[in-house]
């Protein structure tokens, strides 16, 4: 190797930056001195990321790579909420300006809420007024939701304009690079950095720009930056280049890379043979993941959710071969807000997926990379102990009362980590058991308790009866009354708390509960049923099956990653 020092570096995935303090061209709602901008808390508790804690989750990011003296930062994409102008704008005006004032070189990739197609979308939010209501703003003129905003800064660019605001962090050259090249040359030219691409009917054909780079910060150290956006050509007959004509890139992933853009393949394995015979120490970067980041062999999801976005993005087994066949030995993803380390081995070699957690879900966390000669030490950083801010809080408790809604209890939370925890528990039941789980599935499971589901017939283990489960309960050491206590919806976020958070769940959940979380698992993944299986005991089965999957996974968690010459 050339370099003889180590090299620092952090990775922030998914931060999905809203500036609270941005102008949306709504009137902002003034809490105590300030005069906020703020999404509502209806629309947190039925996505998959929260929003106005966003910018608290980057600036304690940032405060935290500062104080470890790290001076290098990829950004995993998705650094934006929505790709809207004023946020992509406002977002580089503070990377920017931690630059200036610390030094630090951000490398930016884009991802699938930053940057749509060749020219863009039009974006709608909902932001909340004094009184708790909202007000839809959206760039779309031909909006026709009573009392709405519209505001051309809501527009989500598409390649290349969407890149311009974020240009300094790698997208083009810069003369403090050690070196920089894309897989069409030399040239940052985003004329000179197209492939082409067409639908499956032959009807549209687009030449659209990728945004791959290879960048060299210090001596030795290579960061291959690839662009896994992929925006298909649909069949049929549409405005050239409109949002209807592609395919959103949100599921496509990897799977779709090698069909579409097979030269970004063929560019990293030059990269890689370059690399060994140069010396240099490579690393892959994109947004999303190479290999399944829930490490599940058995395909547990599949069977339970086969409809559901995750089960859509799950990368197939070519991905990991193909990148293993280029030579790259580890890949570093986002997007799926997961905490993970995967493996994927053939006679050819080994790839290893690290994915990167998000700043804005279960569990908030980035990246500490120190990279040696021959092994990654990584390190994720946890922001799970950052306070809450007690005046957005208290907006979104108005907001629930104007509504009617019952108060989740993510609105009584101290720290950042029990608001995530507990926002994973709204999910449960604003979006994962009305949009992906079978209803038939909810409808018997969602009343019970643990209790009631080891007793009742349609759910119980091997038959069993009050008198089993007391005994049982009590070789356990475990107290029936936690069972009672415990809902069925609450063990349901406490399986996607472990799945997405692996080892960072542990101290969240506490000795206690991971006890009982083991002791169900065993007692369902082991029952013996003789009686004839149903939906529901099937569905039952693979569940815990799962859950003793992210159980066993969690105790593992990878520190150091070996580097092969």
């Amino acid at each position: 190797m050339q370099h003889t020092h180590d090299f620092s570096l952090a990775i922030i995935a998914d931060a999905h930056f809203h500036d609270i303090d941005g102008d949306y061209g709504v009137p902002g709602v003034t809490l105590g001195a300030r005069s906020l901008t703020l999404r509502s808390w209806a629309d947190s508790r039925a996505s998959t990321r929260v929003f106005n804690e966003s910018a608290m989750a980057l600036d304690a990011a940032l405060k935290a790579i500062v104080a470890r003296n790290i001076h290098h930062v990829v950004l995993l994409g998705d650094y934006t909420d929505d790709g809207q102008r004023t946020t992509t704008a406002n977002a580089a005006k503070l990377f920017k300006e931690h630059e200036a004032r610390h030094g630090t070189r951000f490398y930016a990739l884009p991802g699938n809420h930053d940057i749509f197609g060749p020219k863009g979308r039009h974006q709608a939010k909902r932001f909340l007024q004094a009184d708790g209501s909202s007000l839809l703003v959206t760039s779309d003129v031909s909006e026709t939701a009573p009392n709405h905003i519209v505001n051309p800064a809501m527009y989500c660019e598409g390649y290349p304009l969407g890149l311009a605001p974020m240009a300094a962090f790698g997208y083009f050259r810069r003369s403090d690079y050690l070196y920089w090249e894309t897989p069409f040359g030399l040239s940052d030219d985003p004329l000179e950095r197209t492939y082409k691409v067409s639908s499956q009917d032959g009807q549209n054909l687009y030449s659209l720009m990728d945004a791959s780079y290879l960048v060299e910060p210090e001596d030795g150290f290579w960061l291959l930056m690839l662009d896994a956006n992929v925006f298909e050509p649909r069949d049929g007959v549409f405005p050239i280049g409109s949002e209807q004509a592609f395919i959103d890139s949100t599921a496509a992933g990897w799977n779709a890379m090698l069909r579409l853009k097979p030269f970004i393949v063929e560019w990293m394995a030059d990269v890689a043979t370059r690399a060994k015979q140069l010396g240099k120490t490579l690393l892959a970067f994109s947004h999303y993941p190479a290999i399944d980041p829930f490490d599940d062999p058995e395909g547990t999801r599949e069977v339970l959710f086969p409809n559901s976005t995750m089960t859509k993005r799950k990368p197939s087994d070519a991905v990991a071969n193909a990148l293993i066949a280029a030579g790259i030995p580890v890949h570093f993803s986002g997007h799926l807000h997961v905490e993970g380390v995967s493996l994927h081995n053939n006679d050819d070699g080994q790839l290893v997926n690290v994915a990167v957690p998000s700043l804005v879900a279960f569990p908030p966390a980035f990246k500490h990379l120190k990279i040696g000669k021959h092994t990654v030490a990584v390190e994720t950083v946890d922001l799970a102990g950052l306070p809450m801010d007690a005046d957005i809080i208290s907006l979104y408790r108005r907001e629930t009362a104007l509504l009617g809604y019952e108060p989740d209890k993510a609105l009584a939370a101290d720290t950042y980590g029990q608001f995530l925890r507990l926002h994973t528990a709204a999910l449960v039941i604003h979006r994962y058991f009305p949009t992906e789980w079978p209803s038939d599935i909810v409808t018997c499971l969602a009343p019970m308790s643990l209790e009631q589901l080891c007793l009742d017939e349609r759910t119980r283990p091997n038959g069993m009866d009050a008198n089993g489960l007391a005994i049982l309960c009590q070789q356990g050491q475990l107290s029936q009354q936690d069972l009672a206590q415990l809902s069925i919806p609450e063990l349901v976020s406490d399986w996607y708390c472990l799945s997405q958070a692996a080892s960072l769940a542990l101290p969240v959940l506490g000795e206690q509960r991971l006890k009982l979380l083991h002791w169900v698992a065993d007692l369902y993944c082991d029952a013996n049923n003789q009686a004839e299986e149903t939906t529901v005991s099937v569905f039952l089965r693979v569940f815990f099956q799962a859950l003793r999957h992210f159980l066993n996974r969690a105790k593992s968690p990878v520190e150091a990653i070996s580097l092969f010459d």
